[in-house]
């Protein structure tokens, strides 16, 4: 007895395994985890259509009740397996590349701020050369600077290392 064959137009579909669409449903759980785990304004930069913003807001309701929630994180799966899930992948991107830039850029600050502290007048002229603008803050920059080694070495808290981050930042910020 010979195999039947399935019809024409059925051959020409590509043939998905069970494995693949489970792998694909959960990755597509992953992705409405996400969703639910950012605050409001990051929330508005997500496009979602009508059903699924409101599918989003009860599940934000529902975190506390852990079966309901759970329900809901797998309904928004089922909602994200009917939509193209690359736009909502790409505004997650840049979400999580914003975060990371600010972070990167905090860490430039902190630095040069400890650059400041251990190198003085040689680190100084750098940070002028690169921020021409702080150079109205000379004064108040070298005084804090002998302020932080001061406290560093007296083992005090770092009050004037504070005071030298928050100046950095207003002019690395801009």
């Amino acid at each position: 007895m010979a195999a039947k064959r399935p019809p024409q137009d059925q051959q020409e579909e590509e043939w998905i395994s069970k494995s693949e669409l489970k792998r694909e449903a959960e990755e597509l759980q992953k992705i409405g985890t996400e969703i639910l785990a950012l605050g409001k304004s990051d929330l508005a930069k997500i496009p979602m259509d009508e059903e699924l913003e409101v599918a989003v807001a009860l599940a934000n309701r529902l975190k506390g009740k852990n079966e309901a929630y759970r329900r809901q994180m797998q309904f928004i799966g089922k909602l994200l397996r009917f939509r193209d899930p690359d736009p909502i992948r790409q505004a997650l991107d840049k979400i999580r590349n914003k975060h990371n830039q600010a972070n990167q850029h905090f860490h430039q600050m902190e630095e040069w701020r400890d650059r400041l502290i251990a190198e003085g007048d040689e680190a100084v002229q750098e940070l002028f050369a690169k921020v021409p603008e702080m150079e109205s803050e000379r004064q108040r920059l070298r005084q804090l600077i002998r302020q932080a080694k001061k406290e560093q070495q007296a083992s005090k808290p770092p009050k004037s290392s504070r005071e030298l981050f928050k100046l950095i930042r207003q002019y690395l910020d801009d």
